[in-house]
């Protein structure tokens, strides 16, 4: 479900600041990239593994693990799941870019600093990789060990099959071709930005809290929904605002490919000043899902949570 349009208070400061979240980070991010490295493309085939590892491997800001892991640890969950989780939400995301940039979708050449994994290793090789990516994802959650109850292991698997098809990243994928050289309305284009990247982000959110070791309250349920699809589509303004305004070195990836190809964006919208006030907003919408969760009993731990708010849409790149 999309995040409502109803005005929010205005956002204030994490109240972790940038050290105290690093500190969160690292050490969740080098467990992240370890299990990465461990299982993905080392039994491929060449060169379809090194395309494989290539494209995940070494680069990303690996925001949807962090957000697995956090709400994961807001709720009290399984850690193996949620390590899981993470590693499968990163593997869908990397095999949606190495499409996204292919020749018959974006045609572009440049993605985490680094050439694109079909301009590396040809087409073929792309389009394979991708699809290995996504069959890896979804073999992460159902290991064969005992180690994550079967009722887990198949909500797992649904949140993420809801967010990679036609009601989530392909969804709005197709949207996005379709739009090139055509002016979308606010609300059509807050429906393409959620499908295409905030579905994702909302539905790293909530695989987290499906690890879960014990029943969580559907209010807290609710409030996790909700700050995950308004940070999924504030993720995605901040990237229209970005690609406006950085340059490739900065970004990683091309800069001003948006304006090049005549796609709809928030910026092209509403204009610079009109964006990043709209990321704000959702930014605060966010932060207030947050303030529904209970504060009583079995309370979240939302701080990890804020500060993750925080940095996406303060980010620079």
């Amino acid at each position: 479900m999309m995040p409502t349009m109803a005005v929010a208070h205005e956002p204030t400061r994490a109240d972790w600041d940038t050290a105290r979240l690093d500190a969160w980070i690292e050490p969740r991010l080098a467990q992240v990239e370890a299990a990465l490295s461990r299982w993905v493309g080392n039994d491929a085939p060449a060169p379809l593994g090194d395309a494989m590892r290539y494209a995940v491997l070494d680069g990303g800001k690996r925001l949807r693990p962090l957000l697995v892991l956090a709400a994961n640890e807001a709720v009290g969950g399984h850690a193996q799941a949620a390590l899981r989780a993470a590693c499968a939400v990163e593997l869908i995301h990397a095999y949606s870019l190495v499409h996204d940039d292919m020749p018959c979708m974006d045609n572009d050449v440049l993605r985490r600093g680094k050439p694109t994994v079909h301009v590396q290793f040809g087409e073929a090789n792309a389009l394979l990789a991708g699809d290995a990516l996504q069959a890896l994802a979804f073999e992460l959650l159902v290991p064969g060990d005992g180690s994550i109850a079967p009722a887990m292991q198949a909500q797992l698997c649904r949140l993420l099959a809801w967010a990679a098809g036609s009601l989530g990243m392909a969804g709005g994928q197709a949207i996005d071709l379709a739009s090139v050289g055509r002016m979308l309305d606010e609300s059509q284009l807050r429906r393409m930005h959620y499908l295409k990247t905030g579905a994702l982000l909302q539905r790293s959110v909530e695989m987290g809290a499906a690890c879960a070791l014990a029943p969580v309250a559907a209010d807290a349920l609710a409030a996790l929904r909700d700050y995950g699809a308004a940070l999924g589509l504030a993720f995605q303004v901040v990237d229209d605002i970005l690609d406006a305004t950085a340059d490739s070195a900065t970004l990683g990836k091309t800069a001003g490919k948006d304006a090049a190809a005549d796609k709809p964006t928030y910026v092209a919208l509403l204009g610079l000043d009109g964006a990043r006030a709209e990321a704000m907003r959702l930014l605060a919408q966010a932060l207030a899902a947050l303030d529904r969760a209970p504060r009583t009993g079995a309370a979240l731990d939302t701080q990890a949570l804020r500060a993750l708010a925080h940095m996406v849409v303060e980010r620079d790149r």
